[in-house]
């Protein structure tokens, strides 16, 4: 039998030998020699298991970082992924400019001295991609979308976000609204059936705000849109929670006109290049920017020409954008020394030099703290991890400092409080 099988492979050597340079030869070396590109592909697409497309190029020095999954909402998939590379920025810009332009992607908007978004489209497909040059290495994001709707001008002006709709997990509402109703004292009261999902700590604040109506979709006609989910540990998204703040500073400042946050015009002058006006999240998100509650140009970043909506919030953004609406002055100076001595957080050098002076004033305001609240006693803050939508609505639960603030549950008590009236006089 050994001898039969030997002599089976002899034959076989001795016949692609004499085939290798025939046509024949050449077409059956290839049937049964692996494709290399393609297994390059996989190689690299299953080693870094960042989630986009097997076909999409990957820088091949650099690491992953982080990635959200597909959130497909409303004719839109997003993926969104960040990575580190220790090659200069202009190495990592000039591989996906020359990959994309050999995919037959569409540039449709160059890097700049203030923009460092390389943004390309392909039939309907989005990608963004964002060099930041750090000290020593690269770190750039990757936004993938997917979108239903092939007609868009390809312009990045002309994208219009999908609006989430009543079920959609990636609704947290309230969606904004031109001209708000006036403060009657009754509210629309959003129930939701998963807020068990959420730690015990944290689902008072789910109720109290759902029950406020911010968590809520703005009511059309006799009828009011309500969804019965809140997937309290998916994480939220920048978008999301510009949305969920402007709505939740005016709702419980809703007697406090001065105290609110104005919306922006349609016709404003947009501060973000992936924010145009056609957003359905421009007004607030515009609206921030101006009262400059969020890094922008107008709050002198130059570099923030991006504001990223898709992109997961972090625990330092969370507390950056929403501690000014606390203390309602400037916030006190601060360095890693005095977050070590107050905090005592263990990873402190990993929080952003622009961080530290509202990580620094959350600590003054005791157990009113945003950070006790969301995440309890810990020392560590994590300040580049994702934020969780439960997390968010503990920090949004109240506005104000530790001795003068509102709860979402004050303000509750408060419109559910009969008003009097004073007797005629006879």
């Amino acid at each position: 039998m050994f001898h039969r099988f030997t002599a089976i492979i002899s034959l076989l050597v001795l016949t692609l030998s004499a085939c290798a340079n025939s046509p024949t030869g050449s077409n059956l070396e290839n049937l049964l020699s692996a494709d290399p590109r393609l297994s390059a592909t996989e190689n690299q697409q299953s080693d870094r298991n960042s989630g986009l497309p097997t076909d999409f190029p990957l820088y091949p020095n650099a690491q992953l970082q982080g990635t959200v999954p597909p959130t497909p909402t409303a004719n839109t998939a997003t993926i969104f992924t960040t990575w580190v590379s220790a090659d200069p920025a202009n190495a990592v810009q000039s591989f996906y400019q020359n990959q994309l332009l050999a995919q037959n992607w569409q540039i449709v908007s160059q890097p700049t001295p203030e923009s460092n978004a390389l943004i390309a489209r392909q039939n309907n497909l989005q990608v963004t991609v964002a060099i930041q040059d750090s000290t020593g290495t690269t770190e750039f994001t990757i936004e993938y979308v997917r979108n239903g709707d092939t007609t868009q001008a390809a312009t990045p002006e002309a994208t219009v976000s999908p609006v989430p709709q009543s079920g959609d997990e990636n609704f947290v509402g309230p969606l904004p609204q031109s001209n708000p109703a006036p403060n009657t004292g009754t509210t629309t009261t959003q129930v939701f059936t998963d807020i068990d999902k959420a730690s015990p700590q944290l689902r008072s604040y789910i109720e109290d705000l759902a029950a406020l109506g911010v968590l809520s979709l703005p009511t059309t006609g006799n009828k009011t849109s309500s969804s019965s989910l809140f997937y309290p540990a998916k994480t939220i998204t920048r978008r999301e929670y510009a949305r969920l703040l402007f709505a939740a500073n005016n709702q419980i400042n809703s007697s406090r006109p001065a105290l609110q946050i104005r919306e922006a015009a349609k016709d404003s002058q947009k501060t973000f290049q992936d924010v145009p006006p056609s957003d359905r999240d421009f007004a607030a998100i515009q609206g921030l920017a101006d009262a400059g509650l969020i890094p922008s140009a107008l709050s002198g970043d130059s570099s923030a020409v991006l504001f990223r909506p898709n992109a997961p919030l972090t625990r330092e953004q969370l507390i950056v954008w929403k501690v000014p609406l606390d203390s309602r002055q400037a916030l006190p100076n601060a360095s890693v020394e005095s977050i070590k001595d107050s905090w005592g957080f263990q990873d402190v050098a990993k929080i952003e030099p622009k961080a530290l002076r509202a990580v620094f004033a959350d600590f003054q305001n005791s157990d009113r703290s945003n950070i006790r609240r969301a995440f309890g006693y810990t020392t560590l803050f994590q300040p580049k991890k994702p934020v969780t939508r439960a997390e968010a609505a503990a920090v949004l639960w109240y506005f104000g400092n530790a001795t003068e603030g509102l709860s979402a549950q004050e303000v509750l008590q408060i419109n559910s409080t009969p008003e009097t009236t004073e007797p005629s006089p006879q």
